[in-house]
């Protein structure tokens, strides 16, 4: 089966960062597969689910791996350096 995301999703991949427009579903024996088209070039890639993941998004709380909660995060082009504070408990 393959679904067409609406949105599409920006993915992280081993060919560099991209927006995934579909997902194919092969059934349970395999992995899904990401129709990723490239940010640098426009290249279109299938990928298998164990080799993308979602790009960092600071507001969704998707922070960069080496980001560790309560440390500073690297200032970036001058801007100034923001702490990351744990959400509160619901």
């Amino acid at each position: 089966m393959i679904t067409q995301l609406n949105p599409p999703l920006p993915l992280e991949t081993a060919k560099g960062s991209g927006v995934a427009h579909f997902v194919i579903d092969y059934g349970p024996e395999a992995d899904l597969i990401w129709v990723v088209f490239l940010d640098k070039n426009g290249a279109c890639w299938s990928v298998p689910n164990p080799e993308v993941r979602m790009q960092c998004n600071w507001t969704m709380g998707r922070r960069k791996p080496e980001t560790k909660m309560g440390e500073p995060m690297a200032a970036e082009q001058g801007a100034s350096v923001h702490r990351v504070f744990p959400r509160p408990a619901e």
